[in-house]
Parts: structure tokens; C-alpha cells; sequence
């Protein structure tokens, strides 16, 4: 039985040529089609979509990485809805923050949310606070069963994360501007916080004082 091919593309509108539009699809599988995102975004003068094939279990999406270093100020990214981006809470809110940052608009069609409006930025004002309050009774939750573990004898603390072998020049890369922080993490295949506690612990290490 013939496998189906990995369709996972960047499609480029010449007609929409220096439009400042781009557009994210992911479908959770090769088998999946992904028709049904392509029409929902045919009247937005998109001039790349980025149509990845694969999973969202995370933000580490080789297409998804490429759109976040690809946009620059004053661009706008289109989704069908914000499940095609995140899975959950948390990441949303970092690729937003990112996108923020970096000046770039998030529209979702499904949700009629545009981060750059007055209603946009009242909802990720929620989201965040929902998030928080998520957050908090979570870590409430944990330590009380760790007060629990550690009455009964049975907790050993977090296991210490080993830097790989690959650290010292991936690292080194990311300073001299060779690497993004992205590139570094999905290289090094750690996750954010990891990275910059790292990071932090380096600096450090070197005497370094890092403005925040």
C-alpha cells in the first residue's frame, strides 16, 4: 500500500505581490486536507501561506518557525482559527507576545479576533488572566501534593536536567547573532524556560550582566 506524500508548502501569490499578508494551515496529518483553510482564506490578499502537515502537540513546527522569523513590523498573519497555531493556553500567548513584539497583527477568522483592535487586546487581556488563574491553582494543586509526598516519604525532587554535549556551540552560535533563540531550542530540542535558565546560568558564569 503506497504511503501519501508529506504536502507540507509554502504556496506564494504572485498576484498578491507586496502585500504584507501571510497565512498559517496545519493540518494534524498527511491524511488531512487542508481545502477547507485554503478557501476560508482566498478573499485576504495573502502573498504566503505556510501549509504544514504535522501534529500541535508544540510551537517546535519547522513552517511555523520559518512564518515567526519570516514577518517583520507592520505584517499580518492569518489563521482559520487558533487551534491551527496552539493547543493550548500557553502557547497561544507566547506566539502572540512574539508577534506583538515584533509588530506583527494575528487574525483569526473563526474567532473574528484581530490582536491589533480594541476588542483583539481586550481578549488577550482575559486569555492571560484566565491563564494566570490557571497557573496559580496548578502550582497550588502541586505543592500540596508535594506536602503530601514529602509527609509520606515518597518524594525525591525534579530530576536535573543535563545540558547535551551540543550546548557549548549552539550556545556560542546564539551569541554571536548565528542562531535565533528559536533555532537553538528546536537544535538543542529543549524547551523555552530550559533555554533561558540556562542562558541565564552562563552569563553568569562569564561575569556577564544582562539588561532586562
Amino acid at each position: 500500500m503506497a504511503t501519501k506524500k508529506d504536502t507540507s508548502r509554502i504556496i506564494t501569490n504572485s498576484e498578491n505581490r507586496g502585500s504584507n499578508n501571510f497565512a498559517y494551515v496545519r493540518v494534524s496529518s498527511i491524511e488531512q486536507n487542508e481545502a477547507r483553510q485554503l478557501e476560508a482564506l482566498k478573499n485576504y490578499r495573502i502573498h504566503k501561506i505556510f501549509v504544514e502537515k504535522l501534529s500541535g502537540k508544540d510551537l517546535h513546527r519547522p513552517l511555523l518557525m520559518q512564518l515567526l522569523d519570516t514577518v517583520r513590523d507592520g505584517d499580518t498573519i492569518y489563521v482559520l482559527d487558533f487551534s491551527r497555531l496552539a493547543r493550548n493556553t500557553k502557547e497561544l500567548l507566547a506566539v502572540v507576545e512574539q508577534l506583538n513584539n515584533d509588530g506583527v497583527t494575528l487574525i483569526s477568522l473563526k474567532e473574528k479576533i484581530d490582536t491589533s483592535s480594541a476588542p483583539g487586546k481586550l481578549f488577550l487581556t482575559i486569555l492571560a488572566a484566565i491563564y494566570e488563574f490557571e497557573r496559580t491553582n496548578g502550582k497550588e494543586r502541586q505543592m500540596e501534593g508535594v506536602a503530601i509526598a514529602v509527609k509520606q516519604g515518597k518524594y525525591k525532587g525534579r530530576k536535573k536536567i543535563e545540558k547535551p554535549n551540543e550546548w557549548s556551540d549552539i550556545f556560542s552560535q546564539y551569541m554571536e547573532r548565528k542562531l535565533t533563540a528559536e533555532k537553538a531550542m528546536q537544535l538543542l530540542a529543549i524547551k523555552r524556560n530550559t533555554f533561558y535558565k540556562w542562558k541565564k546560568e552562563e552569563l553568569e558564569k562569564q561575569g556577564i550582566l544582562e539588561l532586562t
